[in-house]
């Protein structure tokens, strides 16, 4: 089973996230704090990276450069889920290491079908 780690600082977020993933057949890891989904993939292997965008802490840019950062994680697919738009934020995303974007508000049906694409 593919092993799936989500980021939000909404647990509301994280909650349909997991739903949505869980019910798709994935195994969903989840947390509110970008330093301890850091510290767990540190020491464990995921197949995708599901990340807000705006968090207070470390925000998802932030995160997604430590994460490539991490040897086990240079090749994971990280997806940004976030309500911003501006192509400027895409393309910071982009460059930071994201390999998706899914705008907030999303169907269960659209993030499966983004997170099917990515792990090809």
């Amino acid at each position: 089973m593919k092993k799936i780690l989500s980021l939000d600082d909404s647990m509301t977020m994280v909650q349909t996230v997991k739903l949505a993933l869980t019910k798709a057949g994935y195994e969903v890891v989840t947390f509110t704090e970008g330093q301890k989904a850091l510290d767990y993939l540190q020491r464990n292997k995921v197949d995708l990276v599901v990340t807000d965008l705006h968090m207070p802490a470390m925000d998802g840019i932030t995160f997604i450069k430590k994460v490539r950062s991490l040897p086990n994680c240079r090749f994971t697919p990280i997806i940004i889920l976030t309500t911003e738009t501006q192509v400027k934020k895409k393309e910071e995303a982009r460059q930071a290491g994201a390999t998706a974007w899914v705008t907030k508000p999303f169907t269960p049906a659209q993030l499966v079908s983004v997170v099917q694409k990515v792990m090809r």
